[in-house]
């Protein structure tokens, strides 16, 4: 596997600065809000042998996505195993990216979802404070109807005055906020018209929210860009994906979309299934690259328990990994 010797020696030092300099960086003027559009890569959360957060890894994963040309950098969500994170490690999380991307070219969007609004708005003050470009939430997962959606993401939109994602699944079970809702905390909150959409039922929901342009100002696909082919084609503003492991691939899809390149960017989606196919069939697949980059130190990741899985690959496996990687590389600007 390759070294950690891909990044440069400007960005590894970088990385390091920003885990030395935790300290709270207090309220910051705020700055033009940059384009919301794009791929949006969420931070996978890297860990130690022993099961702890690698903050180092954290802060050089975010300078590859950077050095990638990826539009936007999302953390804590579900592709960064947020639920298994503590209040504490969110915290000092935050503090690390807000500090490791400041000056960049990349829009920096924490996010902020909480068990319900007091603890929401305990992440979000916080967040607030650190002045990324933007904050995300998923609903709450205590919510039991539309109405207390709609008080969790009014308070929200009363804290802050930046852009704020509202991501569709992740709240109560088998209850989204509706397009109507969204639509109509859009038009009380301007600064609250982006959308990560990734329910059901999914095209007539982005199609509805597309249409609805304004209030609603972006509309990103996710579920790990499985279906941003037709998503591009459909109008869509981007796409809030787990895919930082291939962040200049995706880049270079939306590059490739703007250019009118529709064929190209055909080729180069079907290449991207199969390592995606690949990472449902072989655990770790995506931990294993993120180590072959340069980017992680280990293939660990904490379970629900709390307790920690090493991902292990046998001959045949690495075999297949590297085989159906190797389509990617003319696109993997990083390499």
């Amino acid at each position: 596997m390759a070294s950690m010797s891909k990044l440069t020696r400007r960005e590894s030092f970088a990385a390091l600065t920003a885990v030395s300099a935790l300290a709270p960086l207090g309220a910051a003027v705020s700055s033009p809000v940059k384009a919301m559009r794009g791929a949006f890569m969420i931070l996978s959360t890297p860990y130690t042998q022993s099961g702890e957060v690698d903050w180092e890894d954290l802060a050089r994963e975010a300078a590859f996505v950077a050095r990638c040309g990826a539009q936007g950098t999302v953390w804590p969500q579900g592709s960064s195993g947020v639920a298994f994170l503590t209040k504490r490690e969110r915290m000092r999380g935050m503090e690390l990216l807000a500090k490791s991307t400041q000056g960049k070219d990349i829009v920096l969007a924490l996010g902020v979802q909480g068990k319900n609004t007091s603890e929401m708005l305990e992440y979000a003050r916080r967040a607030d404070e650190l002045a990324p470009d933007a904050l995300i939430a998923m609903p709450p997962v205590s919510g039991k109807s539309q109405e207390d959606y709609r008080e969790y993401f009014r308070a929200l939109g009363r804290l802050t005055q930046r852009p704020v994602i509202i991501q569709t699944s992740g709240g109560a079970r088998d209850l989204a906020p509706s397009v109507e809702l969204i639509v109509e905390l859009a038009k009380e909150f301007p600064h609250l018209g982006y959308i990560k959409e990734e329910s059901n039922p999914l095209v007539e929901r982005m199609l509805d929210e597309v249409r609805q342009r304004p209030p609603i100002r972006s509309v990103f696909g996710a579920n790990f860009a499985q279906g941003w082919l037709y998503e591009m084609r459909l109008g869509l503003d981007g796409v809030i994906t787990g895919n930082a492991m291939y962040a200049d691939l995706m880049a270079a899809m939306w590059r490739l979309h703007e250019q009118g390149k529709r064929d190209e960017v055909r080729d180069v989606f079907g290449k991207f299934l199969l390592m995606r196919n690949l990472s449902q069939q072989v655990p770790g697949t995506d931990l294993y690259i993120m180590k072959k980059r340069g980017v992680f130190k280990t293939t660990v990741s904490r379970r629900e328990d709390g307790k920690t899985v090493q991902a292990k690959f046998t001959p045949e496996t690495i075999a297949e990994i590297e085989f159906r990687y190797a389509a990617l590389k003319p696109y993997l600007t990083a390499e």
